[in-house]
């Protein structure tokens, strides 16, 4: 059963959320997996990871931990016994139209490689130089933060709320190197994302340019954390619409009930119209001998009536 705030707000209704970092995750991988759906599946009953889609090759794994803090989990190696090339993790706030980013870079890669070469983009090294990975963002107006600690790189959006961290020290090559954050600090509002040293600019950059869509996402509205609804611009899906005039209802055959109380209202109206008094008699009857009289008394715009001719007088009677 739905149950309304305060506000008189609907918690179900869905809404339009911008910034898209910033709108959380829905609880599902949908988004994310969405891109390689048509690659194999493999629903696992033990252990954290719930769910694995792998390339066909399985070079490339994609791992969904519906309930651990680290949600995402995708890896790529040379081949399918090796250890990953590179690792890049999404936790359980990141956005899954974020991970679509990265899993829709993933699908085009494969999609061009060839099974028995080692030339796969998404195996390639990636350069020393970290303006590829970031061009979608600085693109989108994210600006270099000067207040970076040394060895690091940090690009910060327009409003503040999200990020990208680059160390350029690289102590291992299996460290975490680059870090997408978005949202306040905290378990329910911080998104991250971190990707290995090793990891491809190209896929970082994929991953970014997701992070940078100015395209807002689908939310219900219990799905956005308190914390984060006045950071963000929410507008509903279905806006409540006007409800409709009821229709008008067929007429019903009267009861026995209606039936008697209409003889009853006709004999009252009737009776109220009877003379009640020997002098009301006496006016009714001038009345109607008034009536008779009128009626049978010539019209005054009849036709006149012709007389017979008199004999005229002065003319002299024939002797006999």
């Amino acid at each position: 059963m739905r149950h309304p705030r305060p506000d008189g707000q609907d918690p179900y209704q869905e809404v339009l959320v911008s910034p898209r970092y910033l709108a959380g995750s829905n609880g599902n991988g949908e988004a994310g997996f969405a891109p390689v759906a048509h690659w194999p599946h493999h629903h696992l009953d033990d252990g954290p990871c719930q769910l694995l889609v792998t390339s066909p090759d399985q070079r490339v794994r994609i791992g969904w931990f519906g309930d651990d803090f680290e949600l995402w989990k995708i890896t790529a190696a040379q081949d399918a016994l090796s250890a990953p090339r590179w690792t890049a993790t999404f936790n359980h706030v990141t956005p899954a139209e974020i991970v679509a980013g990265l899993t829709t870079a993933l699908a085009h890669d494969y999609a061009e490689a060839d099974p028995y070469e080692d030339d796969a983009l998404f195996l390639t090294n990636p350069p020393h130089r970290w303006s590829d990975a970031v061009r979608p963002l600085t693109d989108a107006g994210w600006t270099r933060d000067g207040g970076a600690e040394r060895g690091t790189v940090e690009i910060i959006a327009p409003d503040g709320q999200a990020g990208i961290l680059i160390d350029n020290r690289r102590s291992r090559p299996d460290g975490e190197a680059v870090e997408l954050w978005a949202g306040p600090p905290g378990w329910g509002t911080r998104a991250e994302v971190l990707f290995s040293a090793r990891t491809p600019d190209h896929l970082i950059a994929a991953t970014a340019a997701a992070m940078a869509d100015p395209t807002p996402v689908v939310r219900e509205r219990h799905q956005l954390h308190r914390t984060m609804q006045h950071l963000v611009t929410l507008t509903p899906v279905n806006p409540t619409v006007e409800p409709l005039p009821p229709a008008p209802r067929a007429p019903r055959a009267p009861t026995p009930l209606d039936v008697r109380r209409t003889a009853v209202t006709q004999a009252l109206h009737r009776a109220a119209h009877l003379p009640q008094t020997a002098a009301d008699l006496r006016v009714m009857a001038a009345r109607s001998r008034t009536a008779t009289a009128t009626r049978s008394r010539p019209s005054s715009s009849g036709p006149a009536l012709t007389a017979t001719p008199l004999a005229n007088p002065s003319v002299s009677r024939r002797s006999r």
